[in-house]
């Protein structure tokens, strides 16, 4: 450790020490939640605290702190941090579970699997509960093959897989779309005797819909209810939207129908689904009708609503309307345009060449405090050197900057041609220098 090092950690102690607070495990686990992102800071905080007389960190104090390592791949500490939770007896088992889902998120799957199976070493014994929670973390972090080895091998000698096993991987497998292994694995399920519950059938639903394959999602609906298995809002949703998306607006309408003859409540998802299946076939007189029976309701209309309205306005070339509603929103309480929003309506205006009015726009956008993300600044900044607006399209570029925004190799270069074109060097030069310090800005450690 540096010198500097030292001197700061000096600090940040005395700092520390001039509070005169009494310790107690809550506040320290408060303080250590809002430093999540900040692991070296975590670590030399929880340090401190270690040292305070009549204090004892906690089972979820070293995990939170171990969380936080995660985030920063500091594996050798963690594993540090382990042994001493043992020494001290306040390990558990959702330390390990934790360290693996770290591991697998950091593309380590085998460091994932070995965590897990470390558990047994620390005199912990794995319940189905942890092996699907294990499971679980390996599928949400993209790696379900590995997920479905796993549990082929476990399931021969470990493991008397559940429902809630399969609907693991069922999901794991619909994220992917790849509905071979799906189907694979619900065959598999039947077949060992377990009935697939709502969850299971809302995943396999989701996944055919997402995949355009409607009419397999309805029979496999219809299947469920022979069942006795009742849908629930989330189905009818899913499948109105698949439909919506197909022009088949008949048949989502009688869902709809169907969905309130069964007694569900409405629900906003739901009208919004029929809100896109009218615009998906353009019949936007239908579309604000939903939306005013949403009002009534007391259910709506969300900004979500307004978005799906907007995104097929916009797609349909139908500026004055689209440009109408969004005005309209700005007016509603519940409403309010979101980021979202601000991208359709920037965006359109943008392919429509009408940059002054992106620009205010854009401007309104800041003063209800709503930031832009990179693709927007992308998309004006390319519009305005299309259209030779070359000292806004620097400007825009330099508050991206300004903001903390990387931008992207591409989107510099191509702004950097426009600039070389019209003799800027000079602009290109400083723009170039703003750009090198901000990507070799190193947060502090």
């Amino acid at each position: 450790m540096t010198h500097h090092q030292n001197y700061k950690d000096s600090n940040f102690n005395s700092a520390l020490d001039s509070t005169n607070i009494k310790l107690s495990p809550l506040l320290v686990l408060e303080v250590l939640k809002k430093l999540n992102n900040a692991g070296v800071l975590a670590l030399n905080f929880f340090k401190w605290a270690e040292k305070k007389s009549g204090y004892k960190h906690t089972t979820e104090t070293y995990n939170c702190l171990i969380e936080s390592l995660g985030r920063i791949r500091q594996f050798k500490m963690i594993w540090v941090l382990v042994n001493e939770m043992k020494q001290k007896g306040v390990l558990s088992k959702d330390t390990f579970l934790m360290i693996s889902r770290r591991y697998s998120r950091a593309k380590k799957v085998k460091e994932s699997v070995e965590a897990f199976e470390r558990m047994e070493r620390f005199g912990f014994k794995a319940e189905l509960s942890d092996y699907n929670r294990f499971l679980d973390c390996l599928c949400k972090s993209g790696n379900v093959d590995r997920a479905h080895e796993l549990f082929d091998k476990w399931k021969k000698r470990t493991i008397e897989a559940d429902v809630k096993t399969y609907t693991v991987l069922l999901e794991g497998w619909g994220k992917e779309q790849n509905l071979l292994r799906l189907n694979e694995v619900f065959r598999e399920m039947k077949s060992d005797g377990l009935k697939p519950d709502v969850v299971t059938y809302g995943i396999v639903v989701h996944a055919y819909c997402k995949a355009k394959k409607n009419d397999e999602a309805i029979e496999l609906f219809r299947e469920m209810e022979r069942n006795g298995v009742k849908g629930t809002p989330h189905m009818y949703c899913t499948l109105i939207n698949g439909l919506g998306n197909e022009k088949r607006l008949i048949e989502a309408l009688e869902f709809f129908e169907e969905s309130k003859d069964i007694g569900l409540a409405p629900e906003a998802p739901t009208y919004n689904a029929v809100v896109g299946a009218f615009c998906w076939s353009m019949q936007m007189y239908d579309a604000y009708r939903m939306v005013d029976e949403m009002r009534k309701c007391g259910i709506g209309p969300n900004s979500r609503t307004y978005d799906i309205i907007l995104h097929h306005l916009v797609k349909a070339r139908r500026v004055e309307e689209a440009y109408d509603i969004f005005q309209k929103m700005s007016n509603e309480p519940l409403c309010k345009p979101v980021l979202s929003t601000y991208e359709i309506i920037v965006r359109m205006f943008c392919n429509e060449g009408r940059l002054d009015m992106a620009m205010s726009i854009w401007d309104q956008m800041k003063a209800n405090s709503v930031l832009p993300g990179m693709h927007m600044y992308s998309t004006l900044i390319n519009s305005l050197c299309h259209e030779n607006k070359l000292d806004d399209a620097c400007k825009y570029f330099e508050e991206m900057m300004d903001m903390g925004i990387r931008p992207p190799v591409h989107m510099f270069s191509n702004l950097k041609d426009f600039l070389l074109e019209n003799g800027r060097k000079g602009t290109v030069l400083a723009l170039s220098q703003k750009l090198d310090n901000l990507r070799n800005t190193q947060l502090v450690s």
